[in-house]
């Protein structure tokens, strides 16, 4: 029983116009790949943590279709929410809806053979910057914001940010001190490169954290965000096209 992880696979079965093809040629025929890549390493019996941007559908019964399409795949699932699953929604509308392999933390946590996972999404923080890692491309999707807009979402991602710590903190502290294991699964990363303190690394660092596994990020160089181990907290950085749509093995 091995545990694996890979972030972002922004699956677009139900909402085929938001396919991540759109975004270059590293993203070509990405669904393939990851299927492919994981039926070739993941077992029945392993773990799969699925950190956020799950799918692009809008509507929680439009992602089930990629929600089935991840459950066709061998493996128990655990996934956490994204800044781009707008489908997310409440913890009981999803337990109901959640095909059987896979589960969420959602202020909660889960427990899988002695291991104890818990987690949030975190967001934006002005206390680190990864752009010099990155190989910024022209979004197609995108809008040209006002000064003013942008003055309001900097206020704004400090609100969030704040509140994702707290949910953090909640999540964190149902973790059983017994589990011979502990992860955490946040969406953006709770660290920076050169993995000094941060606000959310210290909470990590306070419930004793053994792994915690993001990703969020993406076009970034290959190779050039390693993270590490950082007092007592291994960091995995697991978006899919950083990884060549291949999980990385976490145990």
């Amino acid at each position: 029983m091995s545990v694996w992880a890979l972030s972002d696979p922004h699956l677009a079965f139900g909402v085929p116009s938001k396919t991540m093809e759109a975004f270059g040629p590293s993203w070509k025929q990405y669904a393939e790949k990851i299927q492919a890549h994981w039926k070739k390493l993941i077992g029945p019996d392993d773990l799969v943590l699925l950190p956020g941007d799950i799918s692009w559908a809008m509507t929680l019964d439009v992602a089930l279709v990629d929600l089935c399409w991840i459950d066709a795949l061998p493996g128990t699932k655990v996934i956490l929410r994204g800044n781009h699953d707008y489908w997310w929604s409440s913890a009981s509308k999803l337990a109901k809806a959640m095909p059987p392999s896979i589960h969420f933390i959602h202020n909660n946590i889960f427990l899988w053979n002695g291991i104890a996972i818990g987690g949030s999404r975190l967001w934006d923080t002005p206390e680190y910057s990864f752009n010099k890692f990155v190989e910024f491309q022209e979004n197609p999707r995108a809008r040209i914001k006002t000064p003013e807009e942008l003055a309001h979402e900097k206020e704004e991602e400090e609100r969030i940010f704040i509140r994702e710590l707290e949910r953090l903190k909640l999540s964190l502290s149902l973790l059983p001190k017994a589990a011979k294991l502990k992860i955490a699964m946040t969406h953006y990363p709770p660290i920076g490169a050169d993995l000094a303190p941060s606000r959310a690394s210290e909470i990590l660092e306070t419930f004793k954290i053994d792994i915690c596994v993001f990703g969020h990020l993406h076009n970034v160089r290959r190779g050039s965000l390693p993270f590490g181990e950082a007092r007592g907290v291994k960091y995995l950085f697991t978006s899919c096209d950083y990884l060549d749509f291949t999980p990385i093995q976490v145990l």
